[in-house]
């Protein structure tokens, strides 16, 4: 009796020790982003010990710069903060996209992060989440905003707002039927565009109520009635909503302008295998749901929207259409000198009398 005692103290002590021994899975993420209930979920399923560090890009991009990819097994950059990262400091390895069940991810999004984090012959991101910039209109004052033009309507005179930074000059350069990303790599052409597009914010200066700058703000002045249409992120949009339901986020006709943050595999990652565990897992469409359901973003996975609460289901689905998705246009990787050519255009309506 004392030896089977023995032996099966000695089995349970080998089976701790494998489970201390085994590699943890470190994740380089945003707060919110890796919620505990999926945490704990997660190591059940896989008996992979999850380790949170909580960062923002810029953080996120020095910390695997000073180690040169080293330290984490997955991280989770804006997927416009990658490709010239990694051509420059090559702190990431390219994502095998055969261990990814995409199935489970909207295509389009897919393939708008695979072209934007692409360098060389390799892409390096699988995306998570998105946000978009689009109009914030109170519909009972302004039924007919439905496009980015609207910001430079006299019908609207004194009831507009929208911020002096590069997404509005995008997204009125999209307004007119062009696409100013296309025009990234030519400077000169993209100048010659955002030219016509700053002359336009400044002939439509009068019918401006202010430049929102801060957010709150900005809500504040939709609720009161000043402001009818706006230029604002969804989830403000969908905060006054439930509020007043004339109040809404409406994605532009041209298409809303949107952000990805991604899932990516740092250069010396040690557990590969448990990163693609957890991209899969986050993206099964139940997972998935948990994230948006707290957070409140919406997901790249394609079948959430059945496990979505109510609320988040509903704000998502009145807003966007799934043609409205596929018509997002997702910010690409930005060269400082086309920011530096932004920041003087802005300058010039800023001082425009």
């Amino acid at each position: 009796m004392k030896k089977l005692i023995t032996i099966a103290t000695c089995i349970l002590m080998g089976l701790a020790t494998n489970l201390q021994a085994a590699e943890p899975l470190k994740i380089l993420t945003w707060k919110g982003y890796a919620p505990q209930e999926l945490v704990d979920k997660f190591e059940k399923e896989t008996g992979t010990k999850v380790e949170l560090t909580f960062t923002n890009n810029e953080e996120m991009i020095a910390k695997l710069r000073a180690t040169r990819g080293a330290g984490f097994d997955l991280a989770q950059p804006s997927q416009d903060r990658i490709s010239s990262v990694q051509a420059e400091f090559n702190i990431y390895q390219p994502m095998d996209y055969a261990k990814i069940d995409s199935a489970q991810i909207i295509p389009s999004m897919l393939a708008a992060v695979q072209k934007n984090t692409k360098v060389g012959e390799a892409s390096y991101g699988v995306p998570f989440c998105y946000g978009t910039d689009g109009l914030v209109v109170n519909t009972k004052l302004a039924p007919d905003a439905k496009d980015y033009s609207a910001l430079l309507d006299k019908a609207y005179e004194g009831r507009i707002s929208y911020r002096l930074k590069r997404p509005t000059l995008i997204a009125l350069a999209f307004a007119e039927g062009d696409d100013p990303f296309a025009k990234y790599g030519d400077a000169t052409a993209y100048k010659a565009l955002m030219d016509t597009i700053a002359d336009k914010m400044i002939a439509g200066k009068p019918y401006v109520k202010n430049y929102w700058s801060n957010g709150d703000a900005l809500l504040e002045m939709i609720r009161s009635g000043e402001v009818a249409v706006a230029m604002g992120w969804d989830n403000g949009g969908w905060k006054l909503h439930a509020e007043n339901p004339d109040i809404d986020f409406v994605a532009p006709k041209s298409g809303a302008l949107g952000w990805i943050d991604t899932f990516t595999i740092p250069a010396k990652a040690k557990n590969v295998d448990g990163a693609y565990k957890w991209i899969n897992f986050m993206l099964r469409p139940e997972n998935a749901a948990v994230f948006s359901n707290q957070e409140k973003y919406a997901t790249a996975s394609k079948e959430a929207g059945k496990f979505l609460d109510a609320e988040v289901r509903d704000n998502i689905n009145r807003s966007f259409t799934a043609a409205d998705i596929d018509n997002i246009k997702w910010y690409p990787p930005v060269s400082t000198e086309i920011e530096q050519l932004e920041g003087k255009l802005l300058d010039k309506v800023k001082a425009a009398q």
